[in-house]
């Protein structure tokens, strides 16, 4: 789903300001288009709508897609949010494949210097390690965190909510998804261009090293 396109202008400092950036969405959930996680995300759809042109992609179900099919997408995105469930205090297979497939990408212009955004639903616990662990890999790879731009959305959390508003609210709920949205749009529309990489090893990364 893509709706418009905008030219990027460049502006001093090294920064790159759109009059609204290309946001792509990826719902790594297992349930694919079905699921909670879906199902949220349609919810940060609109929050990002107004200021952004969306495109989506699904890695689980019917029609599933592939990094080295998405490859021009992720290079044309301005910024990412990335979603997924949480299994057995990890994120989904198919996005662990995902990654796995974007090594040989690691700080390369399809990354380096993109905010990225991060939504986790979880069930009952687990989520927030998930949370962490997938900021840390979307560093390494050169993407960059805007503040308030991971979440963690959980039926326990939503449960208590609901059940005693004053104590629980705290924990984590679906208004939370428009700060995230902002934050990610702000990020995405004033990315800068001048960020440095360290080495890496594109040539030989997958080589039996035992002996």
């Amino acid at each position: 789903m893509t709706s418009g396109s905008d030219e990027q202008q460049g502006t001093a400092g090294g920064g790159v300001s759109t009059g609204r950036p290309r946001i792509l969405i990826l719902n790594a959930a297992l349930a694919g288009a079905e699921g909670n996680t879906a199902r949220w995300l349609a919810r940060a759809r609109a929050d990002l709508a107004a200021a952004a042109v969306l495109d989506e992609a699904v890695l689980a179900g019917p029609g599933a897609e592939t990094f080295a099919g998405l490859e021009p997408r992720l290079r044309a995105a301005d910024g990412f949010w990335l979603a997924t469930g949480t299994h057995w205090d990890g994120w989904s297979s198919v996005l662990q494949r995902f990654l796995e497939e974007a090594t040989p990408a690691e700080c390369t212009d399809l990354w380096l210097g993109k905010p990225a955004a991060v939504l986790v639903t979880e069930h009952s616990v687990g989520g927030k390690g998930v949370l962490s662990r997938l900021q840390g890999v979307l560093v390494t790879l050169g993407c960059c965190l805007p503040p308030c731009s991971g979440v963690v959305l959980s039926r326990s959390a939503l449960l208590a909510r609901r059940h005693e508003p004053g104590a629980a609210e705290d924990f984590w709920g679906a208004d939370d998804l428009g700060v995230v949205a902002r934050n990610l749009v702000l990020a995405a529309g004033r990315r800068r261009t001048d960020w440095l990489a360290w080495p890496v090893d594109r040539q030989d990364f997958n080589r039996v090293w035992v002996e």
